[in-house]
Parts: C-alpha cells; sequence; structure tokens
C-alpha cells in the first residue's frame, strides 16, 4: 500500500508530466485550483473539507492525500474531517464508507 507521501508525490510528477507536454492547460489548471480554493463565502478550511468529501465520493486516493494535508494544513480536526466523510458515505454507499480507509491513513501519516 503507497503511503501518503508517495500519492503526493505520484500526483506532483503526473502534473510536471503534463506541464511539459502542455504548459498553457496545466498554468490554466493549477490558477483554477488555486482560485477555487480562496476564501470566499466558504473558508479555504471548509473548501478543502469539502474536497476531502468529494475525493472520498470519487474514490481517488491521490485527491485524499492531497485534501486531508491541505484540510489539515487550514486548521481542520479529524473530526470535522471524518465527519465529511460520513457525508460523502451517506451519498455514496458502503464503497464510500470503506474508502475513508484512505483518509484515516491520511491523516495518521500526516499527524506523525
Amino acid at each position: 500500500m503507497k503511503t501518503t507521501n508517495d500519492l503526493l508525490q505520484e500526483m506532483q510528477k503526473t502534473m510536471e508530466t503534463f506541464g511539459e507536454v502542455n504548459p498553457t492547460a496545466m498554468q490554466g489548471f493549477k490558477k483554477f485550483m488555486g482560485g477555487s480554493k480562496e476564501d470566499g463565502a466558504l473558508s479555504k478550511k471548509m473548501k478543502e473539507i469539502i474536497g476531502v468529501a468529494l475525493s472520498v465520493s470519487r474514490q481517488c486516493e491521490w485527491c485524499v492525500a492531497l485534501h486531508v494535508k491541505n484540510a489539515l494544513q487550514e486548521g481542520a480536526t479529524k473530526e470535522e474531517i471524518l465527519e465529511a466523510c460520513l457525508v460523502a458515505a451517506m451519498m455514496g454507499g458502503g464503497p464510500s464508507l470503506m474508502f475513508t480507509a484512505n483518509v484515516l491513513k491520511s491523516i495518521k501519516e500526516l499527524s506523525e
């Protein structure tokens, strides 16, 4: 099983590779990602917590690693993150609930 840091490194390499293939597209994507996370009606913290829930719902292990890391950096608690995961599980059923194992793993690894 890959560690959270392994997943984050894979994500970075993938984005770098696509940045070499099409720099304009990746610059636009990164700008969009950054802009969508700025404080607005929702705080950065809340947006990252939502990102965790959506990552669980879409079952993207790389996304879980990134959004858990960012949510923790923005001051989210384990409890806040797990409540968001329960909403994802409510909408996505058993598979989403089981996918939260990746969230728990990331929280543990990033908190050590």
